[in-house]
Formats: structure tokens, C-alpha cells, sequence
């Protein structure tokens, strides 16, 4: 999964992370986050947001800044690990 972004000393510039190597910008407004989404992320999104307290509404971003920035390598993982439970699973 993508490393949690690291800050910059300037405030125009948004946090960056590693992905495969290269450093990205992590969306970090509410309105850059939902539209790095797709469609369905999109609406869980607004869904999270819309139901977060004063006291979870960082914990909340900071979740979906890193869920809206694309990691190949992890969702490759995550795709090999749910092969692997269903295999263990067998037949429905």
C-alpha cells in the first residue's frame, strides 16, 4: 500500500507519496480526494465524510487521501491474497 504522505514545509503544496518508486501528490482537500475517485469509491467517500465528527473528520481524510492514490503493487497483492482465500475456501 502506498506509504502515508509525508508533509511539506511549503502549505501550497500537497503532501507526496511513494508509489513504485516515484513520488506522487496525495490529494488533500475533500473536493481533490473525491476526484481522484472512481464512481463507487466516490460515493462510500461522501458517505464517510458525511457521517464524520469534529473528532474523526482527520482520521476520516487521512484514510481516503491514500485510498485515492492508485498503488498497482498493493492491489496486486490484495487480488493474489483474495485468490488465495477462495482457493482455501473451495466451491460455494
Amino acid at each position: 500500500m502506498a506509504e502515508p504522505p509525508r508533509t511539506s514545509s511549503r502549505t501550497d503544496e500537497p503532501p507526496r507519496t511513494l508509489v513504485g518508486g516515484v513520488e506522487v501528490d496525495v490529494p488533500n482537500s475533500i473536493p481533490a480526494i473525491r476526484a481522484a475517485l472512481d464512481v463507487t469509491r466516490r460515493v462510500e467517500f461522501d458517505k464517510a465524510i458525511n457521517a464524520a465528527g469534529v473528532g474523526e473528520i482527520h482520521a476520516v481524510m487521512r484514510h481516503w487521501m491514500l485510498e485515492a492514490v492508485p498503488d498497482p503493487e498493493a492491489d496486486a497483492i490484495l487480488a493474489r491474497l483474495a485468490r488465495d482465500e477462495a482457493e482455501r475456501r473451495g466451491p460455494a
